[in-house]
């Protein structure tokens, strides 16, 4: 039990590690332009806005802050201080994030092995795989990565919705797998397609201040980062788990 634990921590830091970077990388950069248009430095279809245009969208978004003259210089004195900060948030919440889907991975991989399935190194991929459809890949089906200045429905909804289609695609895709009979999996793929006919929580109208192809990017980006930190989770797992003598 003590090395199942310390297998799934230790997968689960090396990956948190993997989706900081590839974030950093991949990601952050989307996040960055994103802002500028949601603060008014850039508005869409515009190019750059002007200094009273940035001016006025900064008061509207600010009531009753003077970002002119010592203020201003004094925030772009705080910006290395606050991108560090920032920066060493998104590892943390990376590796705390990615510890949790390691040790719900491993409880997973024990139980499957208890009934029978033998797991190597291409299933453990696959199985991380399959987390990352359960929880980012499906739910986002219904349920687009947000990107700063885009609208989105009510958080209590999605957050209920998010959970119930993870659960939904973590049941569906144990029985469609491991379905003994046909029922099985055929109840499997019902499971699996019993959120989305349901439907996600949806925006009344459509509208933001990013531009679209941003957020399309954002979203491509995100998901990419998560399908191939999830694989290496899946793999790395399974290898620190099975490199136990005593198992």
């Amino acid at each position: 039990m003590r090395h199942m634990l310390s297998s799934a921590l230790f997968a689960g830091f090396a990956a948190g590690l993997l989706c900081a970077l590839l974030q950093y990388l991949l990601v952050q950069p989307n996040i960055l332009l994103a802002e500028r248009y949601e603060s008014g430095e850039l508005v869409h279809f515009q190019g750059i806005a002007s200094p009273e245009q940035r001016a006025a969208a900064m008061a509207q978004s600010m009531p009753g802050m003077d970002m002119s003259g010592e203020e201003a210089g004094h925030q772009h004195g705080d910006g290395a201080e606050g991108g560090a900060h920032r920066q060493a948030l998104t590892v943390l919440f990376a590796v705390l994030t990615y510890c949790g889907y390691g040790l719900a991975l491993v409880a997973g991989m024990n139980l499957a092995e208890q009934v029978g399935v033998k797991l190597g190194l291409s299933q453990g991929i696959l199985w991380g795989l399959a987390g990352f459809m359960a929880f980012q890949m499906m739910p986002a089906l219904g349920l687009q990565p947000d990107l700063p200045g885009t609208p989105a429905s009510d958080l209590t909804a999605r957050q209920i919705w998010w959970a119930g289609t993870a659960a939904a695609t973590v049941a569906g895709l144990w029985f469609a797998a491991y379905g003994t009979g046909l029922w099985q999996r055929a109840a499997g793929l019902v499971v699996l397609a019993a959120p989305h006919i349901w439907g996600a929580p949806e925006l009344a109208s459509f509208g933001g201040i990013a531009p679209p192809e941003l957020a399309a990017s954002f979203a491509a980006r995100s998901l990419a980062v998560g399908m191939i930190t999830w694989a290496v989770l899946g793999g790395l797992v399974v290898t620190l788990w099975h490199s136990d003598p005593a198992k």
